[in-house]
């Protein structure tokens, strides 16, 4: 197809340009200020995070949690809760991408599929630390400005039946 095919108009847009997704796991230590007994709770509050793109492939998303882990101690007669805040970076490749792009102005979006959770949490005896397991996903997309070339109707009329519809409405 050449430009000046009268048969085809490329038309720029904004469009999907690249697409990943990951799922990631981690393991984290907890320092509780007393020597644990037993897990009684372990959850994953305030998750924070934001997406950029890495190079032509790739989009970093860096973000936070806080682990938040109850606890017993003192041979299981009190109770505490020990509060850890942790942060990530996980790098995402983009196994779907568009090679026919225009310039370089992207947005990046990021989507949680699966919010940080705790998927186990135990007690390490040999430290006295709380070792807790965790779990996300993320899906990113990348926009921008593509090309879509699309195929015209040389026989096509305008303005002809354009006007028909108007005496229909009341």
């Amino acid at each position: 197809m050449s430009f000046l095919d009268q048969d085809y108009r490329e038309i720029i847009t904004k469009a999907v340009i690249g697409k990943g997704r990951k799922f990631n796991e981690d393991t984290h230590i907890v320092n509780p200020t007393h020597q644990p007994s037993s897990i009684l709770g372990c959850w994953i509050i305030n998750h924070l995070y934001n997406a950029k793109r890495k190079g032509e492939d790739k989009v970093e998303v860096n973000g936070s949690y806080d682990i938040n882990v109850w606890y017993s101690y003192n041979d299981h007669t009190k109770t505490e809760v020990v509060t850890e805040r942790v942060t990530y970076t996980d790098v995402i490749d983009l196994s779907a991408r568009d090679k026919q792009t225009v310039g370089n102005k992207v947005d990046v979006y990021a989507k949680v599929l699966q919010q940080p959770k705790s998927t186990s949490c135990t007690i390490d005896k040999a430290t006295n630390k709380i070792k807790t397991e965790v779990e996300r996903e993320f899906l990113v997309e990348v926009i921008g400005d593509t090309k879509v070339s699309v195929r015209v109707d040389p026989t096509a009329t305008l303005g002809s039946d354009d006007d028909d519809w108007i005496d229909e409405l009341t």
